[in-house]
């Protein structure tokens, strides 16, 4: 089956997009996945839509009307990547596609709902395949977190390997599964990444790009001890997982105030390279808190290499590396593993881990929208064991805009 996947992440910038041809074979009398990465592209949204996504998300105040248009307009969005795909890299037989969050509901942590726009009709009507979306949803029902749900292909990806491993997403947010030989997973939102960082671009327009490429700026500023220690007194931090967060507590308001608190000024080299340290800083001692002995690294922060300097040096013994080396580009990562769910939730398996997300059990997830005809659904399989990504025969797609990865 040869599925597309498609997300927008917490950057906001465009639509990660891949397209995987999956197979299944037998590993030793268990079952097991192959896929063939065939495609993989980011889509930058129009600059006028992603302005107005902006301005409409927490902690702005928004309207009911805004929020239909902006469903529309990213649905249709999403609807022009799949075809740009499905031009390039030839017919599939289904979508799945993530959306847009814009707002994550977590009180007293727990997540009590989740939304993402992107109306997947549109994507429907526009290709004419069956898509499979709202993926989150069914997870915080089973009393989960909708997230991260990038720890089923990280479980299947890193299965069976020797010491323990973690595969650490640096998008808008950090967020890191850790599995051991045995197969036990645990997985949880971290802290930003990306997120203040490119707040603090934008807010001194530090980059005409609107983020720190390759790390560049704050490579020439120096880490504001002061800055950083207020900084890591935030309570997230100290929260046990499995837990989840994002830009409804990340934003550049939250930026703004921390400044304000600390009192004085902070040069723009200085501020990007504070916030870059405070990505290392809580990152690496989650790493040691975990007993990690490898890493492998995805999303925009695997392509600033500031950040991952800064993260070897609270890293040291530690094996340090990207998932390219699994057969998933890091930069496409997450479009792999919603194309992942999508192949899971029509073939019948859950594609989550209770012990990463939290929920009561295991769920097949996301809603299908029939293509062009009726749904026909294949014969249920069962749950593979394991994930072995080939990228041999990758077609890129367009230039990526920027470094980073959806959240």
């Amino acid at each position: 089956m040869r599925a597309l996947g498609m997300i927008s992440g917490t950057s906001h910038d465009g639509i990660d997009v891949a397209v995987v041809d999956f197979d299944t074979e037998d590993d030793d009398g268990a079952p097991a996945l192959v896929g063939e990465v065939r495609y993989t592209a980011i889509t930058p949204y129009d600059p006028d839509l992603r302005a107005r996504l902006l301005r409409a998300l927490p902690p702005a105040q928004t309207t009911l009307a805004e929020v239909c248009a902006l469903d529309t307009a990213i649905g249709q969005a999403f609807a022009a990547a799949a075809r740009a795909a499905i031009a390039v890299a030839g017919p599939v037989d289904l979508v799945c596609s993530h959306g847009q969050t814009v707002y994550h509901w977590v009180e007293e942590q727990h997540a009590l709902g989740t939304l993402q726009l992107g109306q997947p009709a549109w994507i429907a009507e526009a290709t004419g395949v069956p898509v499979v979306a709202d993926v989150r949803a069914r997870d915080v029902a089973a009393g989960g977190h909708g997230a991260p749900l990038v720890s089923y292909l990280d479980t299947l990806l890193l299965a069976g390997k020797e010491g323990r491993w973690a595969a650490l997403n640096l998008g808008g947010i950090s967020n890191m599964t850790v599995v051991d030989r045995g197969g036990a997973a645990l997985a949880y939102d971290i802290g930003p990444a990306n997120a203040l960082l490119d707040a603090a671009v934008l807010l001194r327009e530090a980059h005409p790009e609107g983020y720190d490429v390759g790390g560049a700026v704050a490579a020439t500023g120096a880490v504001d001890r002061e800055f950083l220690d207020l900084l890591l007194r935030d309570d997230y931090y100290a929260l046990p997982a499995p837990k989840s967060t994002g830009k409804e507590v990340f934003h550049a308001e939250y930026l703004t105030a921390a400044l304000g608190e600390l009192g004085r000024e902070v040069s723009t080299p200085d501020l990007l390279a504070t916030l870059t340290a405070l990505t290392a800083v809580t990152v690496g001692s989650e790493v040691r808190r975990q007993g990690v002995t490898h890493v492998v690294a995805s999303g925009g922060g695997a392509a600033n290499a500031t950040m991952l300097r800064m993260l070897a040096d609270e890293l040291p013994g530690v094996e340090l590396r990207t998932t390219a080396d699994l057969g998933a580009p890091p930069d496409a990562k997450e479009a792999i593993a919603f194309a992942l769910i999508g192949w899971a939730t029509v073939h019948g398996v859950p594609a989550t881990v209770p012990t990463a997300t939290g929920a009561r059990g295991p769920r097949i997830l996301g809603a299908l929208v029939p293509g062009g005809g009726p749904l026909r659904l294949p014969a249920p399989l069962p749950a593979p064991t394991a994930l072995r990504l080939t990228t041999s025969h990758v077609v890129a797609g367009a230039p990526q805009p920027t470094a980073e990865a959806g959240g």
